[in-house]
């Protein structure tokens, strides 16, 4: 069974990777063959994140997991109401992230010389995100560590394995940090030839650098957020820290200051920082003994035996 599910794992990297490749190649042919600029870059990413969907799918449906998931059952109806909450919870969470990058293009779109700042803005994005990359697969790996030492019982492991993740990804940041810093006048000639992006990615390439630093750290702390169940928490936080402090603050810096596009970043990176440190301060306060016993409660409550009933729809706690 170990080597089973070690193999699984090694498919799913292998997907990671594939996903990633394609990625790059489309990038580089949708933007400089075909000179999309921002469309092909969003293109490229919409056709790369759709190939871990389908082979993850395989896997359900074609019998990969045959001891997680065997047939559809009543029980899977139970309790379905909570497991909805938790997803709309989820995928609120998750929306408020995605769309704040989002802002930050339209709000440049009506800066001046926008089409060159749009050029340089989306190759800026598009190496924050193969970045991101390596940072959700940290989150990814991040929930499931921590759910799985929850339900285990042990907050002693379930609190090495934050520090540790958090510890790793950093220094990847960092790494990456003092690189895009070092060949900051280099990184757009990937995708342009134009002398005028070029210089435009060179300016944006510092604010590119620590949104790179600390993007390392904040998908980790969304991790354990999921892992713990905080997902309601930090939908609220997302649109505190984003939405009331970050797209404000850069609107100010982008449009009265006049520091365009760089005003509009600084002031999205202070949001993201703010919600950062927030999730820092949570996970730092956090009594996890007391979140092992709640954890023990939901798998108690949500156990299923052999014969396909879950405790719960015995009225068992």
């Amino acid at each position: 069974m170990y080597l089973q599910a070690q193999s699984k794992n090694m498919i799913v990297t292998y997907l990671a990777f594939l996903n990633l490749g394609l990625h790059l190649f489309l990038s580089w042919l949708l933007t400089i063959k075909f000179h999309l600029g921002l469309t092909g870059v969003m293109g490229s990413m919409v056709i790369a994140y759709w190939i871990p969907v389908f082979g993850q799918l395989a896997f359900v449906f074609f019998r990969g997991c045959p001891l997680t998931w065997t047939r559809f059952s009543y029980a899977a109806f139970t309790g379905l109401s909570d497991i909805v909450k938790l997803s709309l919870s989820s995928g609120v969470m998750l929306c408020l992230e995605l769309w704040y990058n989002t802002i930050l293009v339209l709000l440049t779109g009506y800066m001046k010389n926008a089409e060159v700042a749009l050029d340089a803005l989306s190759i800026c994005l598009n190496i924050n995100g193969w970045e991101m990359m390596i940072s959700l697969g940290f989150l990814a790996a991040t929930g499931v560590r921590v759910a799985n030492e929850l339900g285990a019982g042990s907050a002693r492991r379930a609190k090495f394995a934050i520090f540790n993740v958090v510890t790793i990804s950093f220094c990847i940041g960092f790494v990456l940090f003092v690189l895009f810093l070092f060949f900051r006048g280099s990184l757009a000639y990937i995708f342009t030839e134009s002398r005028a992006v070029a210089d435009a990615v060179a300016d944006l390439s510092p604010l590119l650098a620590f949104s790179i630093l600390l993007n390392s750290v904040q998908p980790v702390l969304s991790g354990v957020a999921i892992g713990s169940g905080w997902q309601s928490v930090v939908a609220y936080v997302n649109v505190t820290s984003y939405y009331l402090i970050g797209i404000p603050l850069g609107m100010i810096l982008g449009y009265v200051i006049g520091f365009q596009v760089k005003g509009i970043w600084i002031g999205m990176l202070l949001g993201t920082l703010v919600q950062t440190l927030v999730l820092l301060f949570i996970t730092l306060r956090t009594n996890w003994q007391k979140q092992v016993q709640i954890a023990r409660e939901r798998v108690n409550r949500w156990y299923m035996e052999e014969n396909g009933r879950s405790q719960n729809s015995r009225g068992n706690p």
